[in-house]
């Protein structure tokens, strides 16, 4: 009688993950999409979304691994001015010749996020304070709707929970119906922040 294939599994994260990384980031970043024909520079968004948590914070950076490939991840940062700083100071200076500053008002999708590249203060906002981690959790289309994002999240929450972290945020784009109705079965709820421009941002305590 032949074995059914392993379950597809949570796993810590693994330098030899990093391309997979990059891809999952890249055909998810556009509302839950592919992003690959409106930002060129396939490695643009990972630089800024998911490469400098794995980086910076690999302890709290897992994967979903199927037959040993990364097919989603979590990724997550236990105390956001702190990355901020190690961000400008440790991550920025690594990627500044490839990503120059801008020198004007950004005008293409790209040169927006070249502007959020340089400007990572923007992450650090009063009114999430009391929220200390932030995370960045993405899961390939074929993956997503049985169970995995659950895993992944649950994961993620045990993880700062360990470290005493008490509560955690992140940022979503509003148009992105599925991640919002997601969240909500999680028990995420709207942190207001004033002026949020195209986000919305929820939070939640780690413990279950």
């Amino acid at each position: 009688m032949s074995q059914l294939p392993p379950r597809p599994a949570v796993r810590p994260y693994r330098p030899a993950d990093r391309a997979a990384l990059f891809d999952i980031c890249v055909r998810t970043a556009e509302n839950g999409g592919d992003s690959r024909q409106t930002y060129p520079d396939h490695e643009l968004l990972p630089n800024i979304f998911a490469a400098p948590y794995a980086a910076l914070e690999p302890d709290l950076a897992f994967v979903l691994d199927d037959g040993g490939r990364a097919v989603g991840y979590v990724l997550a940062t236990a105390d956001t001015p702190a990355f901020v700083r190690r961000f400008r100071d440790e991550w920025l200076p690594t990627l500044a010749d490839r990503y120059p500053p801008p020198t004007g008002e950004p005008a293409t999708p790209s040169e927006v996020m070249v502007h959020l590249l340089h400007t990572p203060e923007r992450m650090v906002l009063p009114e999430l304070a009391d929220y200390p981690a932030h995370l960045h959790i993405d899961l390939l289309p074929s993956h997503q709707r049985a169970g995995h994002g659950r895993e992944l999240m649950h994961t993620l929450l045990d993880a700062l929970a360990a470290k005493g972290v008490g509560q955690v945020h992140l940022g979503m784009v509003t148009a992105n119906t599925a991640a919002r109705a997601f969240y909500d079965r999680l028990g995420f709820h709207v942190v207001p922040v004033p002026d949020p421009g195209p986000l919305t941002y929820l939070g939640r305590r780690t413990t279950r």
